[in-house]
């Protein structure tokens, strides 16, 4: 008989608050979130990744906290569930912290906790390299490495150890940025530390690679090719600063990361959140100019959650026009792009080659196709 496997499971109630509605992070301003009208997404998240273990439930008991910190969604899955830590009613910072400290008494294979950056680093700040950890992605900012690329990717690391596959372990960098400066439109981000994550290179991303392009030419070579392409649509300019220099040939005003709407070559409105974007976009024919993570290749669910499924549904495919130089797209040595846009088939309707705008009339052709949805 197999021996039981002890996960450990944290999920941040407030992970990813502020994205939809352009706050760009939760720290400090989720209840200014919740009166924008965001909605919590830490546990869809979560539940995507234990649905790849489902099958599994009767190798494993999941170690966890209270409520929405992982009971109540282990017990509506049907998981056996050991309460280790009782949390409070408005969850802080402070109770991913005791939760973690709680749950390390007893004997965990793995922690597997759903959050951003900020959730990372009040993980590291108790568990350090104690033991395995991974994240699924439910935050806004993931510059971290310890992050399967998608939530489904993260299940798929635990079926491949509840498997017996040999899974060797890795330090990963834990990251974060000062959210303060972040929406000012500055990054300033910063190590902390590193902790253990089962290393599986298909489904565990790569730290963010920071800095601008520095071959201008290239970048206004690029947006001269968007420029020609503005009609009648409205053009929705995603976050970064590739899809920034558009903004700037044409003499606008730019969100770097925020999402701004743009037509007939004038802005017509700044740094909106997901149901502003909907209403927005409501009656009107939309592209949308996004680029690519660097290092990552995250296209979509990485700082710009404002482009919901059903926003990007309305667009359509045919109407996303990808950005990117040939620097980053060979940085990624041959990894796919990735979308993760929280909703499992939209990612798989969108898998595919893609035309890529490199530079004026220069294109590449480039694969979007999800090694966790393909597996």
């Amino acid at each position: 008989m197999s021996r039981i496997f002890r996960l450990g499971l944290i999920i941040n109630p407030l992970a990813g608050l502020g994205g939809s509605v352009a706050l760009k992070g939760s720290d400090g301003v989720a209840k200014e979130a919740l009166a924008r009208g965001a909605e919590p997404k830490a546990q869809l998240r979560m539940a995507q990744a234990l649905e790849v273990i489902l099958a599994y439930r009767d190798r494993i008991e999941i170690i966890t906290a209270s409520g929405e910190m992982g009971e109540l969604l282990a017990k509506e899955m049907d998981f056996k569930v050991t309460v280790a830590y009782q949390a409070n009613k408005q969850t802080e910072a402070g109770d991913t912290q005791a939760a973690a400290t709680a749950l390390q008494a007893y004997g965990l294979d793995l922690l597997l906790f759903a959050g951003g950056d900020g959730t990372a680093r009040d993980l590291f700040s108790v568990v350090d390299e104690a033991l395995p950890v991974l994240g699924v992605p439910a935050g806004v900012k993931i510059h971290s490495g310890v992050y399967g690329i998608t939530p489904h990717a993260s299940g798929m690391v635990v079926k491949m150890l509840l498997d017996g596959e040999l899974v060797s372990l890795m330090a990963a960098d834990v990251m974060d940025i000062d959210e303060v400066a972040f929406r000012s439109g500055t990054v300033k981000a910063r190590r902390f530390g590193e902790m253990q994550v089962p290393a599986e290179p298909r489904y565990i991303q790569a730290v963010k690679m920071g800095g601008k392009e520095v071959d201008e030419l290239v970048l206004h070579d690029m947006a001269a090719e968007v420029i020609e392409q503005m009609d009648d649509e409205l053009f929705i300019m995603g976050s970064g600063s590739t899809v920034a220099a558009v903004m700037a040939e044409l003499g606008l005003d730019n969100t770097l990361l925020g999402v701004d709407l743009v037509q007939h070559q004038q802005l017509v409105a700044s740094d909106l959140s997901a149901q502003a974007l909907l209403a927005q976009t409501q009656a009107n024919p939309c592209k949308l100019v996004i680029t690519l993570i660097g290092g990552q290749g995250h296209i979509l669910g990485r700082g710009n959650q404002q482009l919901s499924p059903t926003l990007i549904r309305r667009v359509g495919r045919d109407n996303i026009i990808i950005l990117a130089t040939k620097t980053k797209l060979k940085a990624l040595e041959g990894r796919p792009l990735i979308v993760d846009s929280g909703d499992p088939e939209l990612d798989k309707a969108l898998c595919g080659y893609f035309k890529v705008i490199t530079g004026y009339h220069d294109y590449v052709m480039y694969q979007v196709a999800n090694p966790d949805l393909v597996a």
